[in-house]
C-alpha cells in the first residue's frame, strides 16, 4: 500500500493521482485543437472554405468532450445506484423462503421511482421465544421516512432476540422511535414542526412452534388469514397508538390470534396496498383478491404474492402515490397441530367497513 506523507506536493495526493486517468481525455482533445490552431494553415485562413473546416474541427472537439463527459456521468451513476441498491437492500432485505417451517414471500412498491424503498418496513426473523415478524408503516415517504423505518427495523432485529414477550420488543421500538425524533430535531430545523407530526404504525406478530398467534397493533391494519377458501381479518381488537406522538400504556398485553393451522396463510399488509385507486378514483378491492387468492391450490405465500401484485398492477396504471408492502407467511409444519378448539373459535362476521385499527393518515 503506497503511503503518503501529509507535506507531499499536491501531485503527490491519491485525489489528484485519481483523477489523472478522467484528465487524459480532455487534455487530449485540447491538444488537438490547440495543435490545429498553431501548426495548421486552415486555422488562419479567412476563406469560406477554410472557415467551414475550422468549425468542423472545433465542433468534433466539443462532441468529444461532452460525450467523454456524458460516459463518465454515466459511470457514476451506475456507481452510484449498485451503492444505493445495495443499501436498501441490507435495510429492507427480502425475507428467506422459509423460516423455522414457515413459507414467507414479501414485495414492496415504492412511490418514490428513484428509490426501492421508502416508510414501509417488514422483517420476519426466527427466535427461541417463536417466530417474530413486524410489518410498519412510517408517515409519508421520502429520505425522513427511510430514516424512521431504518431506526425501527434495526431496533426490532435485535429485541426480537433479546425480549422475552412482545411487550419488551414493541417498547423497544418505541424507544428506537423517540431516539430518532430527537435526533431529527437536533440535527435539522423544523420552524414548520413537521418533524412532530411524524409517526408510525406498526404491527408485531409472534407466531409458536404450536401455530398459535399473539399480536400487539399500533395503528396499523390488521392482517388477513387465509383459511378454508376465505380471507378473514386476523382480529378485531382496538389498536395502540401509533409510536411517536404518544406514550405506551403501562400495560401491553398481546392480543390472542388463535391459530396458524397448516396450510393456512397469513397475509400482512400497509394500507397502501387497499388505498391504491384505479383512474376512476376506485380503491384497490383487497379483501376480494384475497378471497380469490385463498381458493388457489397449492396456497402458498408465492402464489398470494403473485395474485395480488399482478391485481394490483392491474388496478393501478400508474406509479403509486403511497409505499405498498406486503408480508405473506404460510404453515408448512407437518408436525404442527393446535389444539382441537382452535379451528372452532369462531372467526368475526364479514363486513364491509375495514377493520378496526385501521388508522388512515395522508402521505
Amino acid at each position: 500500500m503506497i503511503r503518503y506523507k501529509p507535506g507531499a506536493p499536491r501531485w503527490a495526493t491519491p485525489g489528484f493521482l485519481s483523477r489523472v486517468p478522467a484528465l487524459a481525455v480532455p487534455t487530449a482533445w485540447g491538444a488537438v485543437a490547440v495543435t490545429y490552431r498553431m501548426t495548421c494553415p486552415l486555422a488562419r485562413d479567412d476563406a469560406l472554405g477554410a472557415r467551414l473546416v475550422s468549425s468542423a474541427v472545433l465542433c468534433a472537439v466539443v462532441t468529444g468532450l461532452v460525450m467523454h463527459a456524458r460516459r463518465r456521468l454515466l459511470r457514476e451513476l451506475r456507481r452510484a445506484r449498485r451503492i444505493a441498491d445495495a443499501a436498501q437492500s441490507v435495510l429492507l432485505r427480502p425475507p428467506p423462503s422459509r423460516v423455522d417451517g414457515l413459507a414467507a414471500a414479501a414485495v414492496h412498491l415504492s412511490a418514490d421511482p428513484g428509490a426501492r424503498i421508502g416508510g414501509d418496513l417488514y422483517e420476519v426473523v426466527a427466535t427461541e421465544h417463536g417466530v417474530r415478524a413486524v410489518i410498519g408503516d412510517v408517515r409519508g415517504h421520502g429520505l425522513g421516512a427511510v430514516r424512521a423505518a431504518a431506526a425501527v427495523l434495526g431496533s426490532f432485529r435485535e429485541a426480537a432476540h433479546d425480549e422475552a414477550d412482545l411487550a419488551g420488543v414493541l417498547r423497544r421500538l418505541d424507544r428506537a422511535m423517540a431516539r430518532h425524533l430527537r435526533e431529527r430535531a437536533h440535527d435539522e430545523p423544523d420552524p414548520d414542526g413537521a418533524a412532530g407530526e411524524e409517526f408510525v404504525t406498526v404491527l408485531l406478530l409472534e407466531i409458536l412452534p404450536d401455530g398459535e398467534v399473539r399480536a400487539l397493533n399500533c395503528g396499523h391494519p390488521w392482517p388477513h388469514l387465509l383459511a378454508g377458501a376465505r380471507a378473514e381479518p386476523l382480529a378485531r381488537a382496538d389498536p395502540l397508538p401509533p409510536l411517536g406522538p404518544f406514550p405506551l400504556p403501562a400495560e401491553l398485553p398481546a392480543v390472542p390470534c388463535g391459530h396458524l393451522l397448516p396450510g393456512d396463510v397469513l397475509v400482512l399488509h400497509t394500507d397502501g396496498a387497499e388505498e391504491a385507486r384505479n383512474t376512476a378514483g376506485g380503491f384497490f378491492p383487497l379483501r376480494d383478491v384475497l378471497d380469490g387468492a385463498a381458493r388457489d391450490r397449492p396456497l402458498t405465500p408465492q402464489s398470494v404474492r403473485r395474485t395480488v401484485l399482478s391485481a394490483l398492477l392491474r388496478h393501478t396504471t400508474d406509479p403509486p402515490t403511497d409505499d405498498v408492502a406486503l408480508l405473506i407467511l404460510g404453515n408448512e409444519r407437518p408436525s404442527a397441530r393446535a389444539p382441537a378448539q382452535a379451528r372452532e373459535t369462531p372467526r368475526p362476521a364479514r363486513t364491509d367497513p375495514p377493520p378496526a385499527g385501521h388508522l388512515r393518515f395522508p402521505a
